[in-house]
């Protein structure tokens, strides 16, 4: 029996940060690691086996593996040091090293091999199962007893098993095996028996299976034995791969008839929580996942019908280990076919109250943040085989063996070995973005990072390269469940530009790199078209305005749909559908695309909505939903696309294909931008086109299922007029997707927004820099990488700009300059900074405190103090005084009163952001 112990960790939660959307911070003790997984993810140092390990057990600090192997080697592979290690191998639990205790498993004739492990009660006695004829010389037959404190075999402990033996369990007084037997000292036990655990008699258990046994455990009360393998009857009665039998006589208690003909089950563990088996298969309909079972009467409470043969579960402190190859758990509500996990960890049992079945099943408890990364390794590529828990010196420490040879992407073959303390791997580091629509408000949004045993990470958002963080914010994520998190910044000033950067630090207080730098500058009036998407109520609004792959940002209001960009999409494409200095994605019509990185179901009401712009003759997909992420759903709809010849398809599944289509001379390939709108409704279907309806159809449901919203390119299969390319060769720009169905007047409305003139914003940075020093007259300081402001002794600094003219039609509506303080110390003032025109003349390379130039004595602007720290800083200019000298070359000074000096980044640093600048926002009359 595999029992659980608890471990403990201490949670204390605070608030932090400004503005909104702040969420509670995690702070546990330093070596915590996300309750309830109880093993980090970084891999200790562990000797190697040169082959398989198949079965694991543990005692006293120590862990023993059997398998397939002939020697171990030292964790580095150090040459020379490699020992003899025949099929077994004793390792200290707490150093992965081996112990004394040396022990050959062989056969005269063929390979032997070690195949089940198992300890006493009373740690005193290790069992060993497989095909092996001797134990140190000691004659046996495929069971062996061995005395631990001597590391000796029982020579008066030889039960007569004349084939394999794949698994044991053991109790006070019994030793139960599983195997491909058919007697067992001479007397007709099929594929289970039992025998003394002292003396190894034969007892009268007799529970004969048709095909090999697989694995036998003992229910916590001793009453009962569970039977998994190969078969289909025991005893004579009907039952498939698991059965529960008598544990005194064998006589079935339970059958099963729900588990795949083509599948087995390979492992079952119990705990107090119930019982659960690790299940592989092969063909159409396979069931490779886990089982959990009540113990009260046998039932099943939950199936996990993820793809990827399991081979050990291990149910520890409420939550069930397993070890699998798992790719595709699409079933459960996970991730799609792809890449192998295989470790995992699930809750035993549900939180609350069992959900409603699905195709008959109840889905298994959620997966938790543990993510230890292996290979398919040696063998028959099955990865991790068996697993087991071992206490040494108060840690607890997670032992797996297998085919694999690889951990963590590190070499390392047949074992591992993760500890309940030391968490050392950090979080990858979040990709940011930040935008704002409307004045006062810039909307912080990231992807939330991903840590190998932490779900629950805290992010910290630093502005304007401050040292201390404005906010701080907690979200959840996994592996294959990344959702964007986000924090607006209602402290912003409109017309100023806004650098924020991001860090994820896990419960152990293990930090990422920082973000890189996410710039945004806030609108001097609301930008009409996006807010107005945002006030339609889209729930994903990607506007392709990013400047990092692979991320895309989700600029909805709720802002939890991030995307992810496949084979490099071309970012900031220009000009945007949108006026004003909003950009585009371009893809290239064979592999590139963007899917939604939040798995979800659509209502029985939505929109979606893109603009697009191409001259493709191939069609291909511009947007759509499907089952899958970077491979082929397998089933899609829900979609837009475009034909060969230019006309769009706008069409949805409920039994059969549904579609809309534009006219035969409605054709959108002609190089321009266009909005295209697909409903799906009460009202029915509905395609509008550049504001105008093209059609519609009375269907008013559409297919349920899990997936993912894909642009740019998926599946199309054999829908009507299906054109040459699934993937969409242009440029696609402000793709929304609703809950609900957009009205034509809103869809219109949306078109004729994006065509109305809207602010556009310069960034203008300094051509020519110096500052003069009263404290050296007749010094130069034109090349210098820093510049100083101050009333006595006096520095001051000058600053010119090529400034641009006004866009037609349009007028200077804000402006401002924007400095970034050095890294010196004290490098900020608390003295008023006056921003000043200069009337004279200078030049960087001849200006002195002796020849200055001329200032004005009207302030154009003003930082009522700087603070100390390298961070950006911005200050209102007045535009009316600037707007006459637009489209000319102008020079600004900075100066004080004051004698706390000010020490800022020249054009020449190359420190990031350096450069001083001036931010212009240009709009309509």
């Amino acid at each position: 029996m595999r029992r659980s112990r608890g471990l403990t960790a201490a949670l204390v939660l605070s608030l932090a940060g400004a503005g909104t959307g702040i969420g509670l911070v995690l702070m546990p003790e330093a070596s915590a690691i996300t309750p309830p997984v109880a093993f980090t993810a970084d891999e200790l140092p562990t000797w190697q086996p040169n082959g398989i390990v198949f079965a694991m057990a543990q005692a006293n600090g120590t862990v023993f593996a059997g398998g397939t192997f002939s020697a171990v080697r030292p964790p580095d592979g150090t040459s020379g040091a490699e020992q003899e290690a025949v099929n077994f191998v004793a390792l200290d639990a707490a150093t992965g090293k081996p112990t004394s205790c040396k022990l050959a498993f062989t056969i005269g004739d063929g390979s032997a091999t070690v195949r089940a492990l198992a300890v006493s009660k009373d740690k005193k006695t290790l069992y060993a199962g497989g095909y092996f004829g001797a134990v140190n010389g000691t004659p046996v037959s495929s069971v062996a007893a061995i005395d631990i404190e001597s590391c000796t075999p029982k020579a008066s402990f030889h039960p007569g098993f004349p084939a394999t033996v794949r698994d044991l369990a053991v109790t006070d007084d019994t030793l139960y095996a599983a195997g491909d037997f058919g007697t067992v000292e001479g007397q007709t036990r099929e594929r289970f028996a039992a025998v003394d655990a002292g003396s190894g008699a034969l007892k009268p258990f007799v529970a004969n299976a048709d095909e090999p046994g697989r694995t036998i455990e003992i229910t916590p009360d001793g009453k009962n034995a569970l039977l998994g393998g190969d078969f289909f009857s025991v005893n004579g009665s009907n039952t498939h791969a698991l059965a529960v039998v008598n544990a005194t006589t064998g006589a079935v208690a339970k059958t099963y008839s729900n588990i795949p003909s083509n599948s087995v089950v390979k492992d079952i563990a119990t705990d107090s929580t119930g019982f659960y088996t690790g299940n592989e298969g092969s063909g159409g309909g396979v069931f490779d996942g886990r089982i959990g079972l009540r113990l009260s009467d046998f039932s099943e409470k939950w199936r996990d019908r993820c793809l990827g043969a399991t081979q050990a579960v291990l149910p520890y402190d409420g939550v069930l280990y397993s070890s699998s190859h798992a790719h595709d758990c699409s079933l459960e509500g996970q991730f799609p076919d792809g890449k192998r996990h295989f470790f995992n960890a699930q809750l035993t049992d549900y939180e609350g109250a069992s959900p409603a079945p699905v195709d008959g099943f109840v889905r298994s408890p959620r997966k938790l943040g543990w993510h230890p990364t292996a290979n398919d390794g040696l063998g028959e590529g099955i990865g991790p085989r068996a697993m087991t828990i071992a206490e040494k010196g108060d840690v607890k420490y997670m032992w797996a063996g297998g085919e694999f040879t690889a951990i963590n992407g590190k070499p390392q073959q047949a074992l591992t070995r993760f500890a309940s303390t030391g968490d050392v791997g950090a979080p990858t580091t979040p990709v940011a973005s930040a935008g704002s629509v409307k004045p006062g408000e810039v909307q912080v949004r990231w992807r939330t990072s991903y840590d190998a045993d932490d779900s629950k990470l805290t992010y910290r958002i630093y502005r304007n390269g401050s040292a201390s963080p404005i906010a701080t914010v907690a979200a959840e994520s996994l592996e294959w469940e990344r959702p964007q998190a986000s924090w607006n910044d209602t402290t912003v000033k409109a017309g100023q530009s806004y650098t924020y950067r991001v860090t994820a630090t896990d419960a152990a207080g293990n930090t990422s790199a920082l973000s890189a730098t996410a710039s945004v500058t806030v609108p001097s009036s609301v930008q009409a078209y996006p807010n107005q998407v945002r006030a339609d109520g889209a729930n994903l609004y990607w506007r392709y305005d990013d400047t990092v792959s692979p991320y895309v940002a989700d600029s909805s209001e709720s802002g939890n749909t991030s995307g992810i960009q496949v084979n490099a999409p071309a970012l900031r494409q220009t000009p945007g559908a949108i006026s004003g200095a909003s950009t585009a994605m371009g893809f290239n019509g064979t592999s590139q695309q963007v899917y939604s990185d939040h798995r979800q179901t659509v209502g029985s009401a939505f929109s979606v909505e893109t603009w697009f712009k191409t001259n493709t003759t191939r069609g291909g997909k511009l947007i759509g939903f499907g089952n899958n992420t970077t491979r082929n759903s397998g089933t899609y709809d829900k979609q837009i696309y475009m034909t060969n010849t230019g006309r769009l398809v706008f069409g949805v599944y409920n039994g059969s294909t549904r579609t809309v289509s534009t006219g035969l001379f409605d054709t959108y390939n002609d190089n321009k931008w266009h909005h295209v709108v697909g409903t799906l409704g009460a009202g029915g279907m509905e395609l509008i086109v550049d504001g105008q309806s093209k059609g519609t159809l009375n269907v008013t449901s559409a297919v349920s299922y899990e997936g993912y919203w894909h642009v740019g390119g998926d599946n199309l299969g054999s829908w009507p007029t299906k054109p040459t390319s699934n993937f969409f060769a242009g440029q696609i720009d402000e793709t929304a997707v609703y809950p609900k169905a957009l009205t034509a007047a809103q869809a219109k409305n949306h078109y004729d927004l994006a065509k109305a003139p809207s602010d556009t914003v310069s960034k203008v940075s300094a051509t020519e820099d110096t500052y003069i020093n009263q404290g050296a007259p007749s010094a130069a300081n034109g090349a210098s990488t820093s510049l100083a402001v101050r009333g006595t002794s006096a520095y001051e600094t000058y600053l010119r700009f090529n400034l641009p003219a006004a866009p037609a039609g349009q007028v200077l509506k804000s402006a401002a300059l924007q400095i970034k303080t050095s890294t010196q110390a004290s490098a900020g003032t608390a003295d008023k900074v006056s921003v000043v025109p200069v009337t004279g003349t200078w030049s960087g390379a001849s200006t002195t405190f002796n020849n200055k130039p001329t200032l004005g004595t009207t302030p154009l602007g003003a930082f009522a103090s700087v603070p100390d720290g390298s961070a950006i800083q911005s200050t209102p200019l007045d535009t009316a005084a600037l707007s006459p000298v637009l489209g000319s070359s102008y020079s600004l000074a900075l100066t004080s009163t004051g004698t706390d000096p000010l020490w800022i980044w020249s054009m020449e640093s190359t420190a990031a952001d350096a450069a001083p600048q001036l931010v212009l926002t240009f709009g309509p009359k």
